[in-house]
């Protein structure tokens, strides 16, 4: 008796589970992302006048271009000099909200679509965010 409500159930979370995990892949084909470049950690001091404050965070960047081979590649220097100039903007207080890192992404995507359109940056990741007061 308890076996149909049961199995009913674990229908409906083998549903969620399934809709929920594949919901990355067409946000992906969506926004044209075709690969990654990962970027070595940047660590810098924050623009706050009053306190020292560290960041350490790790971007990658989503392409819409596949690198061929042979070719030159993205160019590093100039992509990591432009996150730089954003980061080295930001404030403490506005980066421990989850609006403010919003924010921060945003900034460093339209940094990075002005200065190097070439590339073809569609998407900034996060994959650490340390900040040390």
């Amino acid at each position: 008796m308890w076996l149909l409500p049961l199995g009913a159930l674990a229908l409906l979370g083998a549903w969620y589970w399934s809709r929920a995990s594949g919901s990355g892949a067409p946000g992906n084909a969506s926004t044209g992302v075709r690969s990654t470049l990962h970027l070595e950690s940047f660590v810098l001091n924050l623009a706050d006048a009053d306190q020292r404050s560290y960041l350490r965070v790790g971007i990658d960047l989503g392409l819409t271009k596949e690198p061929k081979r042979g070719d030159e590649g993205p160019p590093v220097a100039k992509i990591r000099d432009t996150i730089l100039t954003v980061l080295g903007t930001a404030k403490v207080d506005e980066l421990l909200t989850a609006e403010g890192k919003a924010k921060l992404k945003q900034g460093v995507l339209q940094a990075l679509q002005e200065r190097t359109p070439d590339v073809g940056v569609e998407e900034v990741y996060f994959t650490e965010f340390l900040i040390q007061r």
